[in-house]
């Protein structure tokens, strides 16, 4: 009982409520906006939050996260731009609609639609996440190497097209991870007599560079001076009915179990939660010849679909510190910025303040229907008359500053731009960036565990073979780097 008043008093508090809701306006804005994500949104915030509380920081996080999510199908109903990458599916019955006149109506849709996913996903956190912390309590170095292993190695084959290349990501990841002070013999590695590498690459200067710059290069190759006219962006009111809204309850209990079960997964994210929920609602539709066509289910699925990844992404983060997916290892990023370690002891050495970001993350779900309602709708959709051109200067000012204020080092900023624009050319040629996030986030502690493990067995390898747990999660990590190139093998052959 002390525990739900300490967590409510500290959400309820003036300053989480007013980030919440400023973050949600602005998670709404920037998802509206093509080119622009929740990614770089929330890449740019971290170095803005070291002198906030750490709840108005997380809370900020949830709102921009939820926001942009649903602010995503803004431009890919009205114009067939998807606003986030996970907004793709609901492009395929959203336009259609909007083509036949009825942009407000899915744009409704989509709205109730992501409010029913992300609260879905917050409560799967809130019920999920402290039984996975206590059951993370029975493991030791072992089974945490192992757990870090599973992680990139899951991240490396189900990102990107090619699992090679994700593979290479993910190793170039753990890399960079190594570089600065060995933790175990103070020894330094890779630092080449520079004193600034010693504490190691700052993880928020790489990440606000990986996902900040690429898409600010390209809005500028855009070259977008005009923006869209305002007759084009022209929306009228329109009621759902309830026999239509009771249609489409199956449809969102169904996605959002989908999309909390992708979300759960590391490396899977808000896009296949989304495609797997529309095949699901086509599927075992009476009609499935009307989706791709203008219909409402394919709106409600895709974005109930997306939606339901959000929270649930953070289980696998906040429980064993392994993000599910980037916007997850951002999360990580803030909680490291604050002092406070991802993992099974955060639910019991800070249970207000993951509890409080549980609240926070149902809360902001639920603030979309009100900053996303159909005036609001109206309103963010004029974000799209903007000229792209505009934004470039603004992000570049942001990002600079952000980053310089980290540690007050000129040298962050090369870093920064150093690491977009290997971001930019990884992009080109098909690399995924987030297995080397996770490769720098996981490295680290793969090898400190696997070293405690082998000092505790005196150096006996079968340690890490023979406890049953990391016997099983070793088995599945083998079995997921391995399968894909057996169905690889098969198909060639075949």
């Amino acid at each position: 009982m002390e525990l739900i008043s300490q967590i409510f008093g500290g959400v309820f508090a003036f300053g989480p409520i007013a980030a919440m809701i400023s973050a949600s306006i602005l998670g709404v804005f920037i998802g509206a906006l093509p080119g622009l994500n929740p990614v770089m949104a929330i890449a740019l915030l971290l170095p803005l939050t070291y002198s906030m509380e750490p709840l108005v920081a997380l809370g900020m996080v949830a709102g921009i996260y939820n926001g942009s999510m649903y602010g995503g199908a803004i431009p890919a109903i009205l114009l067939r731009i998807p606003g986030t990458p996970a907004a793709i599916a609901t492009t395929f019955d959203g336009f259609p609609m909007a083509q036949r006149g009825e942009a407000s109506r899915a744009l409704k849709i989509a709205c109730w639609s992501s409010a029913i996913g992300g609260t879905a996903s917050a409560i799967a956190l809130m019920t999920i996440g402290p039984v996975l912390a206590r059951a993370t309590l029975y493991f030791g170095p072992a089974e945490y190497f192992w757990v870090a292993m599973f992680g990139m190695a899951s991240i490396g084959v189900m990102v990107g097209k090619d699992a090679v290349k994700s593979l290479m990501a993910a190793a170039f990841g753990l890399l960079l991870g190594t570089v600065g002070l060995d933790q175990l013999s103070g020894t330094p590695r890779f630092t080449f007599g520079e004193v600034w590498l010693l504490s190691g690459l700052d993880l928020i200067v790489i990440l606000v560079g990986l996902y900040a710059l690429p898409p600010v290069i390209a809005l500028a190759e855009d070259r977008d001076l005009k923006g869209l006219s305002a007759s084009a962006l022209k929306l009228e009111s329109v009621k759902v009915p309830w026999g239509e809204v009771r249609s489409m309850i199956p449809t969102w209990l169904r996605s959002s179990l989908i999309g909390i079960g992708v979300g759960i997964l590391p490396g899977a994210g808000g896009n296949i939660a989304a495609f797997l929920s529309y095949n699901a609602a086509k599927s075992t539709s009476d009609d499935p010849e009307s989706f791709g066509k203008g219909n409402p289910l394919g709106v409600a699925a895709a974005e109930c679909g997306n939606n339901a990844d959000n929270a649930a992404s953070m289980i696998p983060a906040l429980t064993l510190g392994i993000p599910g997916n980037v916007i997850a290892a951002l999360v990580l990023g803030a909680l490291m910025i604050h002092g406070l370690q991802p993992g099974p002891q955060l639910f019991h050495q800070n249970p207000g303040l993951v509890g409080g970001f549980m609240v926070q993350m149902l809360l902001t779900s639920l603030l979309i229907l009100a900053v996303g309602g159909a005036a609001a709708t109206r309103i963010f959709a004029q974000v799209q008359r903007l000229p792209g051109v505009m934004l470039v200067p603004m992000i570049l000012v942001l990002m600079a500053v952000g980053v310089y204020v980290i540690n007050g080092r000129v040298i962050d900023l090369w870093v920064m731009f150093a690491a977009g624009i290997a971001g930019y050319v990884l992009e080109k040629l098909d690399v995924p960036l987030a297995p080397i996030v996770l490769g720098l986030i996981l490295g680290p502690m793969a090898e400190q565990s696997v070293r405690r493990a082998l000092l505790i067995s005196r150096g006996d390898p079968t340690e890490l073979f023979t406890r049953p747990l990391s016997a099983v999660i070793a088995l599945a990590t083998i079995g997921l780097i391995v399968w894909p190139m057996l169905r690889a093998w098969k198909r060639r052959r075949a």
